[in-house]
């Protein structure tokens, strides 16, 4: 990434109408009045040209997608699929969700066999590779239905902690939602990428989970989204998505520069 000004780059003002943030005109505006970050740096130049291939750009401190050919999809998973692009054990896997798009999209980490809920696919490696690192640690909001009636006790319990074989974890956020005929919903907020971490932490407080559904990553809502569907992001998605992953670039190892999405994505969060 360059920090100066490029004499065969792009005009500021161009890139961010070409980029959809506004017209060309707001767009000048947004410069002049020190709303717009190339690399980190505050520009107020009309004429400051930049490669939009290289440089990053943000607008009040939201990342502004500039690559086109970059895909960013949601994907309600269901239960019955495995988290990945080809199972050598013949099970439906995430192949029949991305036949809509031409670009050879890799899920962000994964869900396991039978948790359905959010699942982001992407062609973007450096962004895969940021959000799906164990230091980073996305948060995730889960609804777990467990056996069962979960007691304030119990909820206090998980935010405190508990031991389990690889160390202790905690919740960031517990709550209980629902208790009725001897099974409880429960919400609870992670940062944790540990393997199959939700449902080890309710067998340890003594109730089993019966179905699980993740319905939150990092700033990614599911929202109305229907089970077995996919669907693009919106800019506003996207650049969420992209300032999260840029926040977490520094991280030592956490990024891979050739831009490939890495197989080891695939298997750094399971839960």
């Amino acid at each position: 990434m360059s920090d100066f000004d490029a004499p065969e780059g792009v005009r500021l003002q161009k890139v961010l109408a070409n980029a959809g943030v506004a017209s060309r005109r707001v767009s000048e505006d947004l410069i002049v009045a020190g709303r717009v970050r190339v690399n980190g740096k505050v520009v107020t130049e009309l004429g400051r040209r930049i490669d939009p291939e290289n440089d990053l750009v943000d607008v009040d401190g939201t990342a502004i997608q500039l690559d086109a050919g970059k895909r960013y999809v949601m994907l309600n998973k269901p239960t019955g699929v495995i988290s990945s692009m080809k199972d050598d054990r013949g099970r439906r896997d995430l192949r029949e969700f991305t036949r809509d798009w031409e670009e050879r999209l890799f899920n962000v980490g994964r869900l396991d066999y039978d948790t359905s809920g959010l699942l982001v696919l992407t062609n973007d490696g450096g962004l895969a590779q940021v959000l799906a690192h164990p230091s980073f640690g996305v948060t995730k909001v889960y609804i777990a239905k467990v056996e069962g009636t979960v007691t304030p006790a119990t909820i206090q319990r998980l935010i405190r902690g508990v031991e389990l074989e690889d160390g202790p974890i905690q919740a960031d956020k517990a709550r209980l939602l629902d208790s009725s005929q001897g099974t409880s919903l429960v919400e609870l907020t992670l940062h944790s990428g540990r393997n199959r971490i939700v449902r080890r932490m309710m067998a340890e407080v003594g109730h089993p989970v019966i179905e699980l559904v993740r319905r939150q990553f990092g700033p990614l809502h599911l929202g109305t989204l229907p089970v077995g569907r996919a669907r693009e992001l919106t800019k506003v998605e996207r650049g969420a998505l992209l300032t999260l992953s840029r926040q977490g670039s520094g991280a030592d190892g956490a990024v891979d520069p050739s831009g490939e999405v890495p197989a080891s994505t695939e298997g750094q969060e399971n839960s």
